[in-house]
């Protein structure tokens, strides 16, 4: 973390270098360069701000650092440094930028305007929940299979330090949530309930199940004997002394003081300044200035055109009765769990790869060089994980991995596999992220960017290139992926419902599952999961039908000229953008064709 000195010298540094208009507002040469020169200062400094998006990057010289994010001496030195750039940027002239250049500096100005926005508003006193949070976060660092390296002591003790910061973090987080409890900035109890037994697993002094403890089992013999034996006793020390107690408070305040003050309503506009923060996360998660109305409004029309759809495929399936009985014999259906072992669920999406890897060398022009694995999801976090891909190292030493969470194996249905894999490996996720990482021609920070409309809206695209990728020909995985379409259209609905509509849990859940087959473990896992991170699901959809649109207009405007290889390495070719970004870039491409 910088400290304070050094952090306003480097603030003199940057103004020294990007605050001089005059002599380049004649010369785009140097104007360009400028903004070259801030977007990379931006990045370094940021990552020097934010330590775990550095090592989740591949920057490592931050890798023994944890900041208290979520004290106020944080927030307010991460204030005044995006308030830095946002006057910095003022310094740029934008008459004299073009294409890529543009995106940069829009990009740029839309970080820290949204940066510096979400500051303003209290999440920090909500700082733990089961879907995403530090306490999650750091045992997937921790687990020694993930973005964190164990290769060297030093290695060791870069983890070393940070479980000893972790102990503070912990400490912070308890004393904001009691400051939560006083001024109503709680979360729902139907959350609190299902982070107990996280944080009561990775308390238990367990050197075979509890994750922190793995690293111990692969230390590289290359450190000889007496550098093992040391950190062994070492390392141990450290989980014992920093992580058990820490995640024991959490599991004891979170139980006994938490709980009782938890809120029992569902949705985020139930918190002092709920509205106007439900309106932010709309702005930041959709890059759209939609309102919450409208997002309702399309997910009804989205969710009524689907079951269109879906009841064909009942038809064309001889079933005879209504759609809420399909999904119910879908549900039940014991011919639809085929598998014994979760290796047999692996190697079903193996083989969804090697089926669909010569239709996607003809749909794009560039493949990444990022290697792809698939794993199951590690047992201390499968009950509350979706399926979901981790991103490689940008310099190939860590593959990208799809992780697939398996409870238990003869109730995983196989009717959502191919548009699952579409969706988070290939050509989803893994594509995209593994090309914007690999492109060194972009500034750093779009390299390691991520927008949720471009991100999960390309992902939900390549949902539907399933036909033209010869999948979908079993009926009953065509309707899983409707099921997965609507899933997303449904989302639009039940997000806004219940964080601007008032809309209980309960009530949420039941929408779910009148218009979708799922069961009512897996609809109650969704339904808190838009409870915890209220505004992200609704970027699926809004993405998607951005992208669907400027491939159906181009198709019709370019006819014979319209490449769908070319439209797809266009469209990834510059990583994740704002919808309005790319819209333009889109149209410019268009008119070079």
């Amino acid at each position: 973390m910088l400290q304070q000195k050094g952090y306003l010298l480097l603030l003199g540094a940057l103004f020294a270098g990007a605050c001089q208009p005059s002599a380049n507002r004649s010369n785009p040469a140097a104007m360009q360069d400028s903004l070259h020169q801030l977007a990379a200062r931006y990045y370094d400094q940021n990552m020097a701000l934010n330590p775990l998006t550095a090592t989740q990057n591949g920057e490592n010289q931050y890798n023994d650092q944890l900041p208290i994010d979520i004290s106020e001496g944080f927030r307010a030195k991460a204030d005044s440094f995006y308030a830095s750039y946002q006057q910095a940027i003022k310094a740029i002239d934008t008459s004299a930028l073009a294409g890529n250049d543009r995106i940069t500096y829009d990009m740029l100005q839309r970080e820290f305007d949204i940066n510096r926005e979400a500051l303003t508003f209290h999440d920090h006193l909500m700082p733990v929940q089961q879907f995403t949070c530090l306490p999650l976060t750091l045992a997937q660092l921790g687990s020694g299979s993930s973005a964190q390296p164990f290769k060297t002591a030093k290695d060791y003790h870069n983890f070393m330090s940070r479980m000893e910061r972790f102990a503070i973090w912990t400490d912070t987080a308890i004393a904001n949530m009691r400051r939560g409890i006083a001024t109503g900035y709680v979360l729902p109890k139907s959350l609190v309930v299902k982070v107990i037994p996280q944080v009561t697993d990775l308390a238990k002094k367990d050197t075979a199940n509890n994750v922190f403890y793995a690293p111990l089992k692969s230390i590289p013999d290359s450190l000889g004997a007496d550098v093992i034996a040391g950190l062994r006793i070492d390392y141990a020390a450290a989980v014992e002394k920093y992580i058990l107690p820490s995640y024991a408070k959490l599991r004891d305040f979170m139980q006994q003081e938490y709980l009782p003050k938890a809120r029992t309503s569902s949705g985020i506009e139930a918190i002092p300044d709920g509205k106007a923060y439900y309106a932010f996360l709309i702005k930041s998660w959709t890059t759209t200035s939609l309102t919450p109305e409208a997002i309702y409004a399309l997910g009804e029309k989205e969710v009524a055109r689907i079951r269109g759809e879906m009841e064909a495929v009942k038809n064309s399936t001889g079933f005879k009765g209504d759609l809420p009985a399909f999904f119910a014999s879908v549900r039940a259906d014991k011919k639809l769990r085929i598998f014994k072992t979760p290796a047999a669920i692996l190697d079903s999406f193996k083989a969804i790869e090697n089926k669909i890897m010569p239709g996607v060398k003809k749909m794009y022009g560039r493949l990444p060089k990022t290697k792809f694995e698939i794993r199951q999801t590690e047992a201390y976090r499968a009950a509350s994980a979706s399926a979901e891909y981790i991103q490689g190292s940008a310099d190939g030493t860590r593959p990208g991995v799809f992780y697939v969470p398996i409870l238990d194996a003869a109730t995983f249905s196989y009717t959502g596999m191919e548009c699952l894999f579409l969706h988070e490996a290939i050509p989803g996720h893994h594509f995209q992220i593994s090309l914007q990482q690999e492109n060194d021609s972009l500034p750093k920070f779009r390299r390691f960017s991520w927008i949720g409309a471009y991100g999960e809206g390309y992902a939900l695209y390549c949902e539907s290139l399933g036909k033209e990728l010869g999948l979908y020909t079993d009926p009953y995985m065509y309707f899983g992926r409707l099921t997965d379409e609507i899933h997303r259209a449904i989302r639009l609905v039940v997000d806004v419902g219940l964080h601007a509509k008032g809309w209980t849990r309960e009530q949420a859940i039941k929408y779910m599952m009148d218009n979708e087959p799922l069961s009512t473990q897996e609809a109650t896992a969704e339904i808190e999961r838009y409870m915890a991170i209220p505004g992200q699901a609704l970027s699926y959809k809004i993405g998607e039908l951005k992208i669907h649109e400027l491939r159906n207009k181009y198709t019709k405007e370019l006819g014979g000229k319209f490449s769908l290889s070319a439209f797809h390495d266009e469209l990834l070719k510059d990583g994740c953008v704002p919808l309005s970004v790319l819209e333009q870039k889109m149209a410019r491409w268009a008119e070079n064709r």
